[in-house]
Formats: C-alpha cells, sequence, structure tokens
C-alpha cells in the first residue's frame, strides 16, 4: 500500500508499506479522507517531540474492505463506512477507568508518538489501516467521507463545550475563528447560548455569523475587553473558549471572563511560555481557568451522531482536497494562515 511517509522536517515521501494484517478482532479499513490538523502542520515544521519516519493523520474516515473472524457482523461488516477513536488509549490506568481515556497515562509512551525501531504516527495518512472493532463508529453512506473526517476535531470540541456546562442565555466569548474557533460557535449555540467572537479576519467574522454568532469583533481594532465588558452589563463572558495558541491572548482570555465565569484554555499554548495569572482575581471572584484536549470515547460517539444526524453541518469549514499524491501541496497550503480545513484524500 501507499502511505505519506515524513522522513524528516518537511520531508515528505510516497513510499510502498507492508499492507497491514488484520487480527481476528480487527478490520481492514481503507482510508478515504484525512484532514490536516495544526499538530500535522508542526510534525511537518520538526517544531515536534515525535520521532520520524512518521506516518501521521488522525483525523480520518474511511470504510472496511475485510473483516477479523470475531468481528460481530451485525455491528460491522465489508462496506460500512466508518471512521476511528484514535487515541491509544490502555483502558486499564484510573483515567481510562473512570471515562477519561483523552488523559491516559500510557498514551504518550506507546508508539503512535514515540517509535525509535520503526514508524510513529496515527497512519491516516496510509492507504490501509488495521482497527479494533472496539475503537470504530459506522457512519450512513450518504455522508461524504470529507465531512466524516472532522469527527475527531469536532469530539474535541464537544468535550470542551459539554466540560462548559452551558446554561441557556449565558454569553459565551470565542477567541478565535478558525475551524476549531467556529465549531465551538457552533455546538455552544446548540447549548442555547448567546455567542461573541474576537477574531481579527473578517471574512471568519462573518462566516462567523452565519454559523450562529450574535456579535462578532476584531480585538485589534479596540479595547476588547472593555468591549466585552459593555456587551455584558459590566460583568464580562459567563464562558471563555480560547482557540488560539498564543500564551498573551491566554492572559487576555481570563480578562475576558466574568466573575463566577469559567475560562477553558482549548488550544495547546505555542511556545508553551508562562501566563501571568491574577490568583487573587481567581480566588475572589470565584473563576475557574481550566484546559480541555482531546475527546474521550463519549465525546468521540456524540460528535459522530451530530455529524451523521445533520444536526451539525461542517461543509463550510471545508476548504480545499488533495490527492495523497499532491502531499507536499497539501502540507503547504495548509500552513497559510486564511485556511479552513484541508483535507487529503484516497481513491
Amino acid at each position: 500500500m501507499k502511505a505519506i511517509v515524513e522522513t524528516g522536517i518537511k520531508k515528505i515521501e510516497i513510499q510502498e508499506l507492508p499492507m497491514p494484517e488484520i487480527q481476528a478482532d480487527e478490520v481492514l479499513m481503507k482510508i478515504r479522507a484525512n484532514g490536516l490538523c495544526t499538530n500535522d502542520i508542526r510534525d511537518y515544521l520538526g517544531d515536534t517531540v515525535y520521532s520520524f519516519p512518521r506516518v501521521g493523520g488522525h483525523e480520518f474516515s474511511g470504510e472496511i474492505v475485510a473483516v477479523g473472524a470475531a468481528v460481530n457482523p451485525k455491528h460491522f461488516d465489508v462496506g460500512d463506512h466508518v471512521v476511528k477513536y484514535i487515541i491509544p488509549a490502555c483502558g486499564e490506568c484510573d483515567y481510562c477507568k473512570t471515562g477519561r481515556e483523552n488523559l491516559c497515562v500510557e498514551v504518550a509512551n506507546s508508539s503512535t508518538f514515540q517509535n525509535p525501531n520503526g514508524l510513529s504516527g496515527f497512519f491516516g495518512m496510509a492507504q490501509y489501516i488495521a482497527v479494533k472493532s472496539r475503537d470504530l463508529y459506522k457512519y450512513p453512506k450518504e455522508v461524504p467521507f470529507t465531512h466524516s473526517a472532522f469527527t475527531e476535531p469536532l469530539a474535541c470540541v464537544v468535550n470542551s463545550v459539554e466540560r462548559a456546562n452551558i446554561l441557556y442565555g449565558q454569553d459565551v466569548l470565542v477567541i478565535g475563528g478558525g475551524v476549531m474557533g467556529l465549531m465551538h460557535v457552533m455546538l455552544a449555540k446548540l447549548q442555547g447560548a448567546r455567542i461573541i467572537l474576537s477574531e481579527p479576519n473578517e471574512e471568519r467574522r462573518k462566516l462567523a455569523e452565519q454559523l450562529g454568532a450574535a456579535i462578532t469583533f476584531d480585538p485589534m481594532a479596540e479595547d476588547a475587553v472593555a468591549l466585552v465588558k459593555q456587551l455584558t452589563q459590566g460583568r464580562g463572558a459567563d464562558v471563555v473558549f480560547n482557540t488560539t495558541a498564543n500564551p498573551i491572548i491566554a492572559k487576555q482570555a481570563m480578562d475576558f471572563t466574568a466573575a463566577g465565569g469559567q475560562t477553558f484554555i482549548f488550544s495547546s499554548l505555542h511556545p508553551n511560555n508562562p501566563v501571568p495569572t491574577d490568583l487573587g482575581a481567581v480566588h475572589s471572584h470565584e473563576k475557574v481557568i481550566t484546559g480541555t484536549v482531546s475527546p474521550t470515547i463519549r465525546t468521540f460517539y456524540r460528535s459522530v451522531q451530530l455529524i451523521a444526524k445533520g444536526l451539525v453541518d461542517i461543509t463550510l469549514l471545508l476548504d480545499k482536497t488533495f490527492d495523497y499524491t499532491q502531499a507536499v501541496e497539501a502540507f503547504e497550503y495548509a500552513m497559510r494562515p486564511e485556511t479552513f480545513k484541508t483535507i487529503i484524500t484516497f481513491d
């Protein structure tokens, strides 16, 4: 089979790899679409701690082409359109046992990230992958593979928004109008909140308004914190989701948050510089500052339901598709700051 192999910094090769051999409890999944994530771009630029050579790609969808003898045909069979829960959780640690697989203590040690004796990676950028049937989720065949490939990133946002326990009528501020920020807009809107978006790009602000934001503003054009307080009768936002990587903006996210409110650091900070925090305000105003990362099994399932049932339409977030033979062009395109989701397809 063919695979997109990252062999070093900005070095990509289309290589021939052995076809995966499935075990009795596995299926052979043919990859049809894979979305490029910010972390994929960091891998490409060498701004990563993961080992090379690497077959990345964790936002993938495809179809079953073979099933193992122990796979229940009532659940999965040849021809089914599926996605895979991608976190290599051990299933045994305290976090896995309590439904927080996204925090599994063994994940960082897995060959997904470090494999000195071979290929690391999630393998969403290969033509085929062997998948345990327990990790599979089925999609209706009318859902395009390019859409079901959004399952993993949307599941990250489901995890983020559900943890906020948003109440009807609350003011929710989303910082950043990229793909992840706009999915926060859509899901928080479904929760019955008034959505405010902070984003300097005018086109992204307009798109956010299409997707449910009630108010959008350019944080570079005025005193953003003062504006948010003005919009919220002096309180600030009840919930703030920071989807940007800039540590300076992480500090601003806390300033946007009302007394008794919640600040969610959704994006990893890059660079991961210390951020000044007014712990006096955290104490006196009962502010909550927390992070969210990756999907759990439960939120991954919820993401499938949202896309499969048309409750969330991610069509406007799909930017451009590239054939796997154009992998370098796809990565270079995805690096542009103005783009949305770039998808690599496999026929």
